[in-house]
């Protein structure tokens, strides 16, 4: 057995984890404790940790790319796919909460919204959907909002893939290279006659842009699975922290990160 490099004790498996720090973060608000107050927020939690290993993958996803290891795309985007479907899969916790039972303590959490979650828009950011107004739902001082600052100016996911194509010998156009990373992308025709032709000759390739569109597909199922959740547990009412709630979820919806490789579907 391992010892700590601070003591002579060996470690162990709550010691490792730190689990009696983590079972002491749940702490329902509700004055006479709701029961499912303790599963909204483990849920929530939860979905935490998966965005914070998201990151951590998608970073590497992007290293990997730039390098041109296509092998190691490959395994960390089936890594990230996977992860996708345990965040889809808990929405099905999630709906075994009633109306009525999140509404005996919804009042409990004022302002506290999921507009708030700086992992989430870490998330989007590295994807590509780059909205400088949500910044303003972060503190100016807090440590999320330095992380999304950073991110706003560094490439995203999609610039990756370009630097991997060109670095693969096809004909990336220049001003797709050298574009405004802070800027979000839109789609270009002349990258889609570059897709087509690798998808023509280059299957190997070709796998790592079909990942990006189950990458892609797979954030749209869980954006759809959580526009559903929302509707069914409060329909269309104000969301928490006066967010237009389902409405507003439903826009995000069929908004690719990869236009391109969606283009290109009816041409192959």
């Amino acid at each position: 057995m391992p010892f700590s490099e601070a003591s002579d004790k060996p470690i162990t498996y709550a010691g490792y984890l730190r689990i009696d720090e983590l079972l002491r973060l749940q702490q329902p608000l509700s004055d006479d404790p709701e029961h499912d107050e303790m599963l909204f927020i483990i849920i929530h939690q939860v979905y935490e940790l998966w965005f914070k290993q998201i990151v951590h993958e998608m970073r590497k996803l992007q290293e990997e790319l730039v390098a041109g290891n296509t092998t190691s795309v490959l395994a960390t985007l089936k890594r990230i796919l996977t992860i996708l479907k345990i965040l889809v899969a808990q929405v099905d916790v999630l709906e075994t909460m009633t109306p009525m039972s999140f509404n005996a303590f919804r009042e409990r959490l004022e302002s506290a919204s999921g507009f708030q979650s700086a992992q989430f828009r870490e998330v989007e950011f590295l994807l590509g959907h780059k909205d400088p107004k949500s910044l303003r739902n972060h503190p100016p001082d807090s440590p999320g909002r330095r992380r999304l600052e950073v991110l706003l100016t560094r490439p995203a996911l999609q610039d990756s893939l370009l630097r991997y194509l060109a670095g693969a010998g096809y004909q990336v156009p220049a001003d797709l290279l050298d574009r405004d990373v802070s800027r979000p992308y839109s789609a270009s025709r002349e990258l889609q006659l570059v897709l087509l032709d690798l998808y023509r000759q280059d299957p190997l390739r070709q796998m790592v842009c079909e990942r990006l569109v189950d990458l892609d597909e797979g954030f749209q199922e869980w954006r759809y699975r959580h526009v559903k959740m929302v509707e069914r547990t409060i329909g269309d009412k104000t969301g928490t922290g006066g967010s237009s709630g389902a409405a507003y979820l439903r826009s995000t919806l069929h908004r690719p990160f990869f236009p391109d490789l969606w283009a290109i579907r009816g041409e192959l």
